[in-house]
């Protein structure tokens, strides 16, 4: 008969080793945790905001490779979402999805038309008063298959896909959804983000 302290130990690890399991799988498949770094997607999401961003919704992937066993739904227009960076697939971005696979899209004097039409985007920031060729003309360009086209709301000061191209259907790695927490620092913590949903 094994000591009592030794079976508390093997209890303790055995849940230990569950727990671990359990957390690997949701962060993989179902929910990760996600933090704003930075204010391109501003003032839809502010430095410091920290969501839950929904992997199941897209389908599910192997982790840690961009082989997918399930495809469940596509991303949508102006769906908040988290992907790989083209250009350091080591890093996660968030932008919004401006154009899906097959869309026609234009920007001219930073207005945006989507298959002809203007676009009325109240999520939009402009912060600059200048135009700018790459930043705030482009197209008419149409979507390839599998790409999408993204954008982040604080439009002037947003590294995106005016400047480095598609997003992969592949690269996408989840929808955001809520927000959990929101600060500055301790001393301002924004009480009335946490629980907001991300739209």
């Amino acid at each position: 008969m094994e000591p009592r302290w030794q079976t508390i130990l093997k209890e303790y690890a055995e849940a230990l080793i569950i727990a671990f399991i359990l957390a690997f799988i949701i962060r993989s498949f179902v929910v990760q945790a996600f933090k704003i770094p930075s204010g391109s997607m501003l003032q839809t999401l502010q430095i410091g905001d920290h969501l839950l961003v929904n992997k199941f919704i897209y389908g599910i992937r192997i982790p840690f490779t961009d082989i997918v066993l399930a495809r469940f739904s596509d991303p949508q227009f102006k769906d908040i979402i988290v992907f790989e960076f083209p250009e350091d697939p080591s890093k996660d971005f968030i932008k919004r999805v401006i154009g899906t696979p097959g869309d026609v899209l234009e920007m001219r004097n930073k207005v945006l038309y989507r298959n002809g039409e203007r676009l009325n985007e109240p999520y939009v920031q402009h912060v600059q008063n200048d135009f700018s060729p790459v930043r705030d003309n482009f197209g008419p360009i149409t979507v390839p298959a599998d790409k999408y086209f993204v954008m982040g709301d604080n439009r002037d000061e947003s590294y995106d896909s005016r400047f480095w191209g598609y997003v992969d259907r592949d690269k996408i790695e989840g929808k955001a959804m809520i927000l959990y927490w929101s600060w500055e620092g301790f001393s301002n913590i924004r009480w009335n983000r946490i629980g907001k949903m991300v739209e």
